[in-house]
Formats: structure tokens, C-alpha cells, sequence
């Protein structure tokens, strides 16, 4: 009983998956959590409330996509804006990367994950 061809059909099957399948890369997303600030330079503070389907700016809706205009907006001294992000219990693990990745738009910013 000869082997080769079982060989040659396992390669070719091997190939066919190898070409087929997608290969991701996956990002990155910085996180810093919440605890003593070790930089001494005091930046403003915005608080993020995000939940499920609503976004809060210091209080205030606002739409996952303005949000990154919105925190330019705000006034700051030149070294840069902090934000504070407080995900409630229900907001998902994927509107928080959404959010971190507008967010990363934003010059001289910090983000810190409460909670």
C-alpha cells in the first residue's frame, strides 16, 4: 500500500487552510489604572461615565464620535488633559476600546480606567 499520495493530499489540505485563513493583528490599546499620579505636573481632569449606550462628558452627553473634539475643546494649560474613564456594569469590553481609540486622537492626553 503506497503511502505518497496520502502525503500529497495532507500537504495540499495544509496549503489550502494555511491560504485561507486570516491571519489579524491585533492592537493595542494603553491602559493605566487608577492610583497615585506619579508625574507632578497637575494636567485638567474630565470624567468619562460610559455605559452601555450612553456616553457622559463631565455630566453632559455626547456622541462616541464627537468625543475626541469635545476633550480638545475643553480649556487646559498646556500640558495636557487627564481623563478619568468610569465603565459601568453593563458597558462591554468593546465600547471601552472604541472609546480608548477615539480618545487616541487627542495630543498630550491621559487616560485613567477607574474601576
Amino acid at each position: 500500500m503506497s503511502m505518497t499520495s496520502l502525503i500529497d493530499v495532507i500537504f495540499l489540505l495544509l496549503l489550502f487552510f494555511m491560504l485561507t485563513s486570516t491571519f489579524s493583528k491585533y492592537g493595542e490599546v494603553e491602559l493605566m489604572a487608577a492610583g497615585r499620579a506619579n508625574d507632578s505636573v497637575e494636567r485638567q481632569r474630565l470624567f468619562v461615565s460610559l455605559g452601555a449606550e450612553d456616553l457622559l462628558l463631565n455630566g453632559q452627553p455626547v456622541d462616541l464620535e464627537r468625543i475626541a473634539d469635545l476633550v480638545r475643546s475643553q480649556p487646559q494649560d498646556g500640558v495636557g488633559h487627564l481623563v478619568l474613564i468610569s465603565p459601568d456594569a453593563v458597558a462591554s469590553a468593546q465600547r471601552l476600546v472604541d472609546l480608548l481609540a477615539e480618545l487616541r486622537q487627542v495630543e498630550n492626553l491621559q487616560t485613567v480606567v477607574l474601576g
